[in-house]
């Protein structure tokens, strides 16, 4: 009899213990990043035409590291430019960044050297400049080909 209440009482503090428990799974929400504008750019192609951007500028590590990452979209008519300190080969990547797009490298001199076109969303792959570049413009997908840009076209930007 003992046992039959002392096993009685176990599997009824057992029954009251997970029913009670909460299933407490915390949501982390994201925090909403959202373009802020920080100077305007153009690119100036061989045949004189120009292309006008808002620009946000990644210039401090964090900026640098942290890029487009956690972004759900950006405009047509918006970008991201990364200005280095140096002058060298320069890799990216896509991790932790939710839009495609194309990587534009430009020399010490402004001018385009080399493209990265269609960088796939969470992919981290290397996206090489393939030669040195001081600055990095990251644009949606498929502007690069839309815009007919070029190696040696010309971009100019100010900083608000």
């Amino acid at each position: 009899m003992l046992l039959k209440r002392n096993t009685l009482l176990i599997i009824s503090t057992l029954f009251i213990l997970f029913t009670s428990c909460k299933d407490d799974k915390k949501v982390v929400k994201q925090t909403v990043i959202t373009f802020k504008k920080e100077g305007e750019l153009t690119i100036i192609k061989s045949d004189s035409t120009k292309v006008n951007l808002d620009i946000e500028i990644a210039d401090t590590n964090f900026d640098i590291q942290t890029g487009l990452m956690y972004r759900d979209s950006m405009k047509k008519n918006q970008g991201m430019l990364f200005v280095f300190n140096d002058f060298k080969e320069r890799f990216f990547y896509m991790k932790n960044t939710h839009i495609p797009l194309d990587l534009i490298y430009i020399d010490d001199a402004y001018k385009i050297v080399s493209f990265q076109k269609n960088a796939k969303p969470f992919d981290e792959s290397s996206l090489p400049s393939n030669t040195p570049a001081k600055y990095v413009l990251e644009i949606n997908a498929g502007l690069i080909d839309a815009w007919a840009l070029s190696v040696g076209d010309i971009i100019n930007y100010t900083q608000k």
